[in-house]
């Protein structure tokens, strides 16, 4: 079973708390709120969606690089490459 499927219920609640952030910062935007409250909207949403970055990234190295039951070289590094890959994406 996937990281992301035994995890689904927590990472659903923290998407649905970012989709909650980004509508609060349409609304403030729509009401022309100052750039103070905008951009405290938008550093909420960012560390966010920061935290669920962390919480798949944590997960998918704990289950497809450094758990005990892979016993394959091979899948160890598909499980790494796959995480470079996305880090590099998502610091971009």
């Amino acid at each position: 079973m996937s990281h992301t499927i035994r995890n689904k219920a927590s990472l659903l609640a923290r998407v649905r708390r970012i989709r909650g952030q980004v509508e609060a910062l349409e609304r403030a935007l729509e009401a022309e709120k100052g750039c103070a409250e905008i951009m405290q909207q938008i550093a909420a949403f960012r560390g966010a969606a920061n935290g669920l970055m962390t919480e798949v990234i944590e997960e998918h190295l704990r289950t497809h690089v450094a758990s005990p039951s892979i016993t394959s070289n091979a899948s160890r590094t598909k499980g790494a490459d796959e995480l470079v890959e996305i880090v590099r994406a998502y610091l971009r």
